[in-house]
């Protein structure tokens, strides 16, 4: 963030642009328990099959960002089971009759890698199903001895625009499932027989998906940095599109500067990690920030990730100041209370400051500003509390609104107001508001690092699928990669 915020004086709707897009409003519902039925197969089976599903659900709420099933399935009769004929189903009620689902597997003994999951739509909607999530397995997840357990399979599954997900109507969710008990809302057929639950009423679990596979494409247009870099001076960083600030002016304390050798470079455990240090003695001419930012701005819809350590103390000297550790998405002002301005910030201040007295961490959605007199059009979320340490900070923008993540939970959801007008720019800077209070003149500094930053053009990964990309980057010994285009 390029100016000091007074969020007090925000006014996030009376300056709106006349186009504002309308986000689509959350459902309010009803939570509903449900209790394990008595599993009735709808067909036969041939002599010695036998199957029964386990489940349990780590989203327990009438609402969801996520719908989170997690099944075991038992080998109940005295032969060995191919895994590869195996389906299960998971009924639910679609959230609009346009709404389209991803699918995720979190983790599985079996490996996720040898789990599918697809959608299809029921040919005798009811009112609490008319799609279903079916869950098969690849041959590479092997057989089930007689009395053996895939063992746990967390899976998950949401909305394409990450709108909120009601489960209260779903026909196989059950709120109070909080472990693994028997469930026979959930179906289970092996090579086409059906050897556990009940599909809702007048749909025999007989037919395959009607939608195609929907995991999030493995291509796209992306950034990757792994930071590896030797020193700020270092000419990848440059051609790799990257500047490292020292240019005057703010954010930041009167007088004080930018300093590009306080950017350095150094491995921890096994990854290169970009290290930001901001000093000062107490005067605005003794203080030294830093900021490194993409060069080009072409950067807009889609997934930003990095894996960032804030840190409470100062790395040297007393502790105090004002300090803003930061990874924001930024284009320009074109003129006060510009409508096409865009920001969006991930900002830590681990001493308070902007009229807070502690460790806050804001996200925050700007729309526009006006800086004289100080007017805000923005939407933020805070947590008050430590965030000190390492956090994976993950921000998705779609065209319906912006989410932000730290450490694979949700934390903040903010309109379609504020979405994007025209692309940004990719930056990490650690600044000082001001000194606090604190009057000494004893130098001291502060370190933000950066492990890894991610970028996704036009996708919307879940926190999991991140982790997943940058394994992958990691795994082919990729440390840098730029395809999005200028455009």
């Amino acid at each position: 963030m390029r100016l000091d915020k007074r969020f007090g004086t925000t006014f996030d709707t009376r300056f709106a642009k006349s186009r504002l897009r309308a986000a689509a409003s959350a459902a309010v519902a009803v939570a509903m328990g449900a209790a394990a039925l008595t599993a009735m197969p709808s067909t036969a089976s041939a002599a010695g099959d036998g199957l029964s599903v386990q489940y349990r659900t780590s989203a327990t709420g009438a609402t969801a960002d996520q719908s989170e099933p997690w099944f075991k399935v038992k080998n109940t009769g005295s032969s060995t089971v191919q895994l590869a004929g195996v389906k299960l189903r998971y009924y639910f009620k679609a959230d609009s009759a346009s709404a389209s689902y991803r699918f995720a597997c979190s983790w599985a003994v079996k490996g996720c890698a040898n789990v599918t999951g697809t959608f299809g739509t029921l040919a005798n909607p009811t009112a609490t199903a008319d799609r279903y999530l079916e869950i098969g397995f690849t041959s590479g997840a092997g057989t089930l001895a007689p009395s053996a357990d895939t063992g746990d399979m967390q899976l998950r599954f949401y909305q394409s625009t990450w709108q909120t997900l009601n489960q209260s109507d779903d026909y196989s969710f059950g709120a109070a499932q909080t472990s693994y008990a028997d469930w026979s809302k959930v179906t289970a057929q092996l090579s086409g027989a059906t050897l556990w639950g009940t599909a809702p009423a007048g749909n025999d679990p007989t037919s395959p998906p009607t939608d195609p596979p929907t995991d999030p494409p493995a291509t796209g247009a992306a950034l990757f940095d792994d930071f590896n870099y030797s020193a700020y001076n270092d000419p990848k960083i440059s051609s790799h599109g990257w500047s490292v600030r020292s240019t005057s002016g703010g954010p930041g304390v009167s007088g004080a500067t930018w300093a590009p050798q306080n950017v350095t470079f150094a491995s921890t455990s096994g990854n290169s990690v970009m290290n930001l240090e901001t000093s000062t003695s107490g005067t605005g001419e003794s203080t030294k920030q830093t900021e490194v930012v993409t060069n080009t701005r072409k950067f807009k819809n889609g997934t930003y990730a990095a894996r960032v350590k804030f840190n409470d103390a100062p790395k040297s000297g007393p502790d105090g100041d004002h300090l803003v550790e930061t990874f924001f998405t930024i284009n320009d002002l074109t003129a006060p209370l510009a409508d096409d301005y865009s920001e969006y910030d991930f900002e830590y201040l681990p001493n308070g400051g902007w009229g807070e007295t502690s460790n806050i961490l804001y996200t925050t959605s700007w729309e526009t500003y006006q800086a004289d007199p100080w007017i805000a059009v923005n939407q933020h979320t805070e947590g008050r509390q430590s965030y000190n340490g390492w956090h994976d900070l993950v921000l998705t923008i779609d065209n319906s609104s912006i989410k932000y993540y730290i450490d694979g939970q949700l934390f903040g959801t903010h309109d379609a107001a504020y979405l994007p007008e025209r692309p940004m720019s990719i930056n990490f800077n650690q600044w000082l508001i001001d000194f606090g209070g604190l009057t000494s003149s004893t130098a001291r500094s502060y370190d933000e690092q950066v492990d890894y930053v991610l970028h996704v053009k036009d996708q919307v990964l879940t926190p999991a699928q991140v982790a997943a990309k940058v394994a992958a980057y990691r795994g082919a010994g990729t440390t840098f990669e730029d395809t999005v285009p200028s455009s």
